[in-house]
């Protein structure tokens, strides 16, 4: 057959691509972002004991209406933040969908989307599937802090969206409040929407306080949050997650999820709105993800990587430079093959595949793992 390929670049995603080295050779992965403990029994029979009460059948359009009056909670609860749950709530397949969704309800041929890189690999393809135009702006490592010169450098009167990302996949970095006014600042009195990719805002670290849009009025009328009870909740196959946003922009969102995937799994959904009930579900999870981080350090610290502390997500990045000049890739290859751990290579998430040595390890692991995952580390 004779076709055109709407993303004629785009290959496989380093994430298949990592995870299939590391079965094929038995090594210890750290590249993809799932946790490799169980999740919660309670979480599990509840989700069990919805199903016996009769939640298999579609949930409404925009969600379980016991789960969105959660999340509702959870917004006044963290950040004194109203959203409205019938109006202003959407569950979704996860914070990809919403993402998917997002970006193909509102972008159109020719539309400029601002995109801060290294960017997790959903965004770009999407805006290009519809017709859009990314607009990338490179981070430096090992800092990444946004140039706010540069971005206010980039808007013109095609700019349509920016889509931001805190804390940040894939470097563990989070963004200030000052970055949050900043954004405020250029976007104000235009007709940008902010796309805040929330997924990690649970887990966040030495008592920093995550800036959600939310939290800042004018973002907040043109933003859409969006975010994952998989990373949360330690189950990513389940596929559930939510986005937020003020009704005008809802309302439009709605009328494309609706013929996207219309409705997502009811006995999940049902579950983990009770679930939700016990606020510590959510809270904790800072304390939790941090001992993971402290423990992975700890046992890497006589090691010849370099390492800033991650200050969010379940993520670490650690720069190998002093120990070879290697591609990121291909090194990322080698740790698999002959060391049998596997890890993501940063720069096929930067501009022109722009390599800073930097590799990124999932921490969200047993102890056991994490051990002994260091104990490769160290003979490096």
């Amino acid at each position: 057959m004779n076709f055109t390929s709407k993303l004629p670049s785009t290959g496989t995603t380093i994430f298949t691509v990592m995870s299939a080295l590391a079965k094929e050779y038995n090594a210890i992965n750290l590249s993809q972002g799932f946790p490799n403990y169980a999740s919660s029994k309670k979480l599990n029979a509840l989700v069990y004991n919805a199903m016996n009460k009769g939640y298999n059948q579609y949930a409404p359009m925009a969600g379980n209406l016991d789960l969105r009056l959660a999340i509702a909670h959870k917004y006044e609860l963290l950040y004194k933040s109203t959203y409205h749950p019938e109006k202003e709530i959407t569950v979704t397949a996860g914070a990809t969908q919403a993402i998917y969704t997002i970006i193909s309800t509102f972008i159109r041929k020719d539309d400029e989307v601002v995109i801060f890189k290294p960017a997790y690999d959903c965004y770009e393809p999407v805006v290009e599937i519809n017709g859009g135009k990314p607009v990338a702006i490179q981070l430096s490592a090992p800092n990444y802090k946004v140039n706010w010169e540069e971005v206010a450098s980039k808007i013109t009167s095609k700019t349509k969206m920016i889509i931001i990302n805190s804390p940040h996949n894939p470097s563990g970095t989070i963004w200030s409040k000052e970055d949050m006014l900043q954004l405020q600042k250029i976007t104000i009195n235009t007709n940008i929407i902010i796309l805040s990719d929330e997924v990690y805002e649970h887990i966040i670290f030495d008592a920093e306080q995550h800036q959600s849009v939310c939290l800042f009025e004018d973002l907040k009328q043109r933003s859409f949050i969006t975010a994952s009870f998989g990373k949360t909740f330690h189950n990513t196959g389940w596929k559930i997650g939510y986005c937020c946003a003020p009704e005008q922009l809802m309302s439009e969102f709605r009328k494309v999820h609706q013929f996207n995937v219309f409705s997502v799994h009811h006995p999940s959904q049902k579950g983990i709105a009770d679930y939700m009930k016990d606020e510590e579900s959510y809270l904790s999870l800072n304390i939790f993800f941090q001992r993971k981080r402290d423990l992975f350090l700890n046992l890497i610290s006589e090691s010849r990587f370099k390492f800033q502390a991650s200050k969010g997500t379940y993520f670490q990045v650690l720069d190998y430079s002093d120990i070879t000049d290697e591609y990121d890739v291909d090194f990322a290859k080698r740790l698999t093959k002959e060391f049998k751990i596997t890890a993501i290579p940063l720069s096929v998430f930067n501009t022109n595949n722009k390599d800073d040595k930097i590799l990124r390890f999932c921490f969200a692991k047993t102890e056991e793992t994490l051990i002994q995952a260091a104990e490769i580390l160290n003979r490096i």
